[in-house]
Order: structure tokens, then sequence, then C-alpha cells
């Protein structure tokens, strides 16, 4: 049985084309540069590729152009796409409506696109991309939404609500939502099978550390809190986010620059993080160069990011009442050893003591990198939110 997974942006369409047989990656690529002008890229299991510059108006074009791609040409995979058995969708925003996943219908698209005031850089182009598949793929192919936001669903209301008016819950939906939901999901289960223990029996803090980081406490398997908020814009410092700042300081900082609401959103999701502080870049890799070489800013930017995490940790264990594991995923948890190394050290209070040799260089495999006399294990978890999506879709289409 074969799955096509697709993560839609507002210019791009990525994909994977997995065999649910043995969960291998038969190809994967990327649509770029929608209604700009438009590129594809794409690879397969076997070493071809194809890199071809395209006319991409809409995400109807990128479609058919992945279409195209995968049955015919060099580079193809399958003859036609009735080997497709189903189509599963990320899909960043979900609210309260979706807290599983679920099976695409006309209404279902409507309601995505309507949550978009919530979600504007996602959902939309979301709700484009499921329109677009929906003129190019055959007719009695399923497509599946799994939500970000999903996983999530479990936090307590003593977790998700502000301090705001109640009213603005219930009028204008503002709460904690959380993201990264699908990772943090695929990660925690992965864990608990490499521990061998069942995850209902675990305490987890999960943190998901990339340009966009997200920290998650995973109780029995279930999400009780997380660090991003009503937007991704909470939480940790990030590449070009702020992550938590006190409101006042940003009406103060809008109206010292004279922004308007959305310029000073723009300013903290795009111009802010590592690259505010550190003048240098969002890449952390970057930053790390920087602080090797004297840069006093790229080494604030460190230790902020580093101090946040810890105080994330702490308090979610205090949450929890214990703390069986933490695990790193994302591309700054999954090879930045230098981060893991930094933020496991002094938690001796807490049970957390590194096994430096084993997290020393170790970049993108599964591992744990605790001592054997630490009372809480530490992994490297690398994520793998297409396949989780490509088995929530099977599951889904098997009940049918």
């Amino acid at each position: 049985m074969i799955i096509l997974v697709v993560n839609a942006g507002s210019s791009s369409l990525k994909y994977q084309l997995i065999d649910m047989n043995d969960e291998s990656v038969i190809a994967k690529g990327n649509c770029d540069r929608i209604g700009i002008d438009g590129h594809i890229s794409h690879k397969t299991f076997d070493g071809r590729s194809l890199d071809e510059d395209c006319s991409f108006p809409t995400h109807t074009e990128a479609f058919m152009k992945l279409v195209e791609t995968l049955t015919t040409g060099d580079a193809a995979v399958i003859k036609s796409m009735d080997e497709i058995s189903a189509v599963g969708h990320r899909i960043v925003q979900g609210a309260e409506i979706f807290d599983k996943t679920t099976l695409v219908t006309d209404e279902v698209i409507r309601q995505i696109d309507d949550l978009q005031e919530l979600a504007p850089v996602h959902n939309h182009p979301h709700a484009l991309a499921l329109w677009a598949c929906k003129k190019v793929i055959p007719e009695n192919v399923p497509q599946v939404a799994v939500f970000d936001t999903a996983f999530h669903q479990t936090m307590p209301p003593k977790a998700f609500m502000y301090g705001l008016p109640y009213e603005d819950y219930e009028k204008y939906h503002v709460r904690k939502y959380g993201f990264h939901g699908t990772s943090h999901r695929f990660v925690s289960a992965a864990l608990a099978e490499a521990m061998g223990r069942d995850i209902k029996d675990l305490k987890i803090v999960s943190c998901h550390l990339g340009n966009g980081s997200s920290i998650t406490a995973v109780e029995g398997g279930k999400s009780i809190d997380t660090s991003m908020g009503f937007t991704p814009l909470d939480g940790i410092v990030m590449g070009t986010r702020t992550g938590s700042v006190d409101p006042s300081a940003v009406t103060y900082v809008a109206e010292k620059h004279g922004f308007t609401p959305k310029e000073m959103s723009d300013y903290m999701n795009k111009k802010s993080g590592f690259l505010g502080v550190s003048g240098v870049s969002s890449d952390n890799r970057d930053i790390t160069e920087a602080s090797a070489h004297g840069d006093k800013r790229a080494q604030l930017v460190t230790e902020m990011l580093v101090y946040e995490i810890k105080k994330y940790i702490g308090s979610y264990a205090a949450a929890m009442n214990g703390l069986d594991a933490v695990l790193f995923t994302g591309g700054i948890g999954e090879n930045a050893y230098d981060i893991r190394e930094k933020v496991c050290k002094d938690m001796d209070f807490l049970g957390i003591k590194l096994d430096e040799k084993a997290n020393d260089g170790l970049r993108g495999k599964l591992a744990r990198i605790s001592a054997d006399d630490s009372k809480v294990e530490v992994w490297v978890v690398p994520t793998n939110e297409e396949l989780l999506i490509a088995r929530d879709t099977l599951a889904l289409i098997s009940q049918k």
C-alpha cells in the first residue's frame, strides 16, 4: 500500500511517497516558488533525481507537475496515481474543531480555511492544496488531514487558558493551541519503544528544537502542556521568533517604532530571535561558529536558548510530579550536541546526568546519551512527521 504525504506552504508543496509495506520512502521532493515562477526538485529511492524550473501559478499546477513527475519520465516511480491508496496532508491549525485525524470532505476543507485567522501563514495554503489535490488526484483516492494541534487537545483548561476575560476565549477562541504535535507524538512513542516501556507509564519532556522550537510535557502518552501558545510565536527563543515576551514590552516597542499590529507581528516573527539578538544569523550553526570566534551576542543567544530549555524541563517535571526521560529532536535537537550538553549540565538535582562520550558528536541517530546512573534517561530521537502522517492515513482508511 502506497501513501502520498503532502505538506503545503504558501509557496511550496513538499511531498513524500511512502510504501507502507516496509515504511520506506519511494520518492520525495518539493514544488517550490508557487505563485512566483516555479521549480521542482525530486529524488527517488534508487538515486535518480530531477531539478527543473516550471510554471506554478497556483497549487493546482504544482500538483499536476507532482503527478507527472511520479508517473512519467526518467525519475518516475509508479505507473499511475491509481497505485496510490490515499493522500495524507499535514495541517497546522485544527483549533478545537479537529482533535484527531480526519477524512477530508469539501466541508472539512472549508472549515480548515475558516481557521486561517488563527494560522494565516499556513491554513489558507493548506486549503488551496486540498482543493488542488481534489482536482488532480483520482476521485476514488481518499484524502486525510492530520492536524499539528490535535495532539495538544488533551491539555487541561488550567494549561491552555490565558488570564484574559473569558469572553475572549468564548468569542474569539483565544487560548493555547500548541504546535509540532505530530512530531511530539511520533518521538514520544518512538522513545517509549526504544526504552522498552509502555508510554502510559512514562513522564517525558520532549524538546523539538529547530528554527522553530517547542517543548512539550507528555504524561502517559498525552500532551498536558506545551511551550508554543495561541501561535507558534510563544515559548523559547527561536531562529527569527522572540519566544515569550512581556505583552507590555510588545506595545511599548510597537509605539517606539510606530508599528501597526501587522508590522509588529512581522518584527517579532521574522526579525527577532537568534537573528535579532545576535545580528549574525537565524541559523544555529552560524551562531555556534560566531560564538567560537568570540562574538558576545552570538554567545548570548546560546545562553538564552539553553537557559529557557532548562526552565521548561524543570517546570514540566513539576507539573507532572516526576520525570522519566528527556528527549531531543528537530534540526538543533538531533545535531547540536553542544546545546544538549549545556542543557543537561548542572541538572543533577533533577536526576539528569549526561554521558558526555555518548553525546559528543552524535548527530541524527536514535541513542541514549545519559549516564548509566542517571535517574532520568536522556535520548536523541530523530523525528519523522511524514511517516506518522502516513501511518495515521493508513489507519483511518483501513477503518472504512
